[in-house]
């Protein structure tokens, strides 16, 4: 889901090519992207704890205070991520800016719903507890957005969230 129409076009693009490429494996047919406001529809779309995975990669930061409250991560959105997302499942976030970093994780981490995966690094253990998880290592060396910061020798911020069983609400 995106919500800016050049990337939705850019992304559907590609889908369409690697189809063609990979015919004979039937290869990327469980790929798709739409346009959509995630913010007001997520769940149009998905039913109770339908998903495993979530993929907030390079956010728009909205650095103006004013523009906050258009940010993708809030305590409000995510409980709609949290409705969402199976127990055990896993929200993935990566930003080149460290300050929507550290807003993600504030507003992750102060929600009842998810708790952080601490170990998410090339050096330490993955999401699934052997080695680098695959989601990062692919977010971070595999996404164009990922791409573009390494060729300017940018940094890359990853943080996870895994959706608890039952969360004590206060």
């Amino acid at each position: 889901m995106e919500i800016r129409t050049s990337v939705t076009e850019y992304v559907q693009e590609k889908v369409r090519a690697l189809r063609v490429q990979n015919t004979s494996t039937n290869g990327f047919q469980n790929v798709s992207c739409i346009r959509a406001n995630t913010m007001k529809f997520l769940p149009n779309f998905f039913q109770k704890a339908q998903l495993s995975k979530i993929f907030l990669c390079f956010p728009d930061p909205h650095f103006k205070q004013r523009k906050h409250k258009a940010r993708i991560v809030s305590y409000t959105l995510n409980s709609e991520y949290a409705y969402v997302v199976r127990p055990g499942g896993v929200v993935y976030t990566i930003t080149d800016v460290e300050d929507l970093h550290e807003w993600m994780k504030e507003h992750f981490e102060k929600h009842p719903s998810f708790e952080r995966v601490e170990k998410v690094f090339e050096d330490g253990e993955g999401v699934d507890g052997e080695g680098m998880d695959e989601c990062v290592k692919i977010m971070r060396t595999e996404t164009e957005e990922g791409k573009k910061v390494e060729r300017n020798k940018g940094m890359k911020f990853v943080a996870c969230f895994r959706r608890v069983e039952e969360p004590a609400w206060p």
